[in-house]
């Protein structure tokens, strides 16, 4: 594996300023490509899967952590409160108290259950300076998260399908788990009890813990019991990557939440006309758009799957005369969506310019022929060739070759 921190910088992908501060990375254009192709990728899944979404502020008065608990277990991790007109307001260290209050704006019936909403939303913490670095752990992150809101016997399926989902996510991206840990609480944890670092009843985390265990062992997923782990606010399956050094992180969790839909009051009206509290599912599919990048980099060196690489298709035209072709087949690209670049032919020898743009998926070589003739021939990453075909064919077949495997058409068998 290749470590994330020297090669992101090496490839122009993400960089970082004192003036800015430490954990505060910014993202310069490539980077920026491949991080707008991953949110892209993950609004599309979660609207396939049913998820309706929203935004939120990334601020909040310090009551709403106190009421869901952040404020007591949480503080040391949290930015101070800045002091506005009279109230203490707070960077949010995660979005879940914001979305209870979506949910508790608005009735809800049995009817509309799981509703489940998602946001792709900045939340920060509080880091130490020791252990910030690189992606992996910065002070302000973009999360894609989100919160299903259901009756307890819809839980195991939609932590199911919220785990299927991250699964996919992680094929699609080329990366492999580590482990499965179902983070649990310390095992002489006094849950409920003022000094606890665990908010809510024995009985609900006992319960919430069996569903989690029920999800993996019905996916039939090796996993570890992970005793000392668990949010403060429930238990949660954690998938575990590891880095270049051998550190393992938890990129995505699936949690099953009992405490905040009692402290935030949600309710639905069920079938027999009464009213009841839901569930809260937390799940992340790529967890914080920092880390999954900084895996990214680490695990592909840079060659990235064709649907998230900055470049996806360089043009390169042989001599000046095919020049003016070169321009408009990478006209054509940009116009099906495709991030191209052109490999102009003063820029270097073709040879010189297929080596320095080797981390591109496609090279489209632009000679005589194919200028004249209005073809195209593709050379691959792995250094194979294509034949020279019809430019709009090509680039149409490019296209749908770009997109993430699980969203490629179906191809009937020949």
């Amino acid at each position: 594996m290749y470590d994330h921190r020297k090669l992101g910088r090496e490839l122009g992908l993400f960089d970082s300023d004192p003036l800015i501060g430490a954990g505060l990375p910014y993202w310069l254009p490539a980077g920026a490509a491949i991080r707008e192709a991953l949110e892209s990728y993950v609004a599309e899944v979660e609207r396939r899967a049913g998820y309706q979404r929203v935004y939120s502020p990334v601020l909040g008065k310090r009551e709403l952590y106190e009421i869901s608990g952040h404020w007591s277990k949480y503080s040391e991790d949290m930015y101070p409160p800045m002091e506005v007109g009279g109230e203490e307001l707070v960077l949010r260290p995660s979005l879940c108290p914001h979305h209870a209050l979506i949910y508790r704006s608005r009735a809800h019936s049995y009817r509309e259950l799981p509703l489940r909403i998602s946001e792709l939303g900045g939340q920060y913490r509080a880091e130490l300076s020791g252990v910030i670095g690189g992606l992996v752990r910065v002070r302000a992150m973009q999360l894609n998260d989100a919160h299903i809101f259901c009756s307890l016997d819809q839980v195991a399926s939609e932590a199911a399908g919220a785990l299927d989902l991250i699964n996919r996510a992680y094929r699609d991206m080329g990366i492999a788990v580590a482990r499965y840990v179902l983070a649990l609480p310390d095992e002489d944890a006094k849950i409920g009890d003022p000094s606890s670092k665990y908010v809510g009843d024995a009985a609900s985390w006992a319960r919430a813990a069996e569903l989690l265990r029920e999800v993996l062992e019905n996916a039939g997923l090796d996993y570890e019991d992970g005793p000392g782990e668990a949010a403060f606010y429930g238990p949660k399956i954690d998938l575990q990557l590891a880095d270049a050094a051998g550190r393992e992180f938890s990129l995505s969790t699936v949690q099953v939440d009992f405490h905040q839909p009692e402290r935030f009051g949600l309710e639905y009206v069920g079938a027999d006309g009464n009213k009841h509290r839901p569930v809260m599912v937390h799940r992340a599919i790529v967890g914080s758009i920092e880390r999954a990048v900084a895996q990214l980099i680490e695990v592909h060196g840079g060659a990235f799957p064709a649907w998230l690489a900055p470049v996806q298709l360089v043009v390169l035209p042989i001599s000046g005369d095919e020049e003016k072709y070169a321009a408009e087949v990478a006209r054509r690209g940009v116009d099906r969506g495709l991030r191209v670049e052109v490999a102009h032919a003063d820029e270097g020898s073709l040879g010189a310019r297929i080596r320095e743009n080797r981390l591109a998926p496609y090279q489209l070589i632009i000679g005589a022929r194919e200028a004249s003739d209005g073809s195209i021939a593709v050379r691959h990453r792995d250094g194979n060739q294509s034949a020279p075909a019809h430019a709009a064919a090509v680039l149409d077949h490019l296209r749908e070759a770009c997109l993430p495997p699980s969203q490629q058409p179906a191809r009937a068998n020949p």
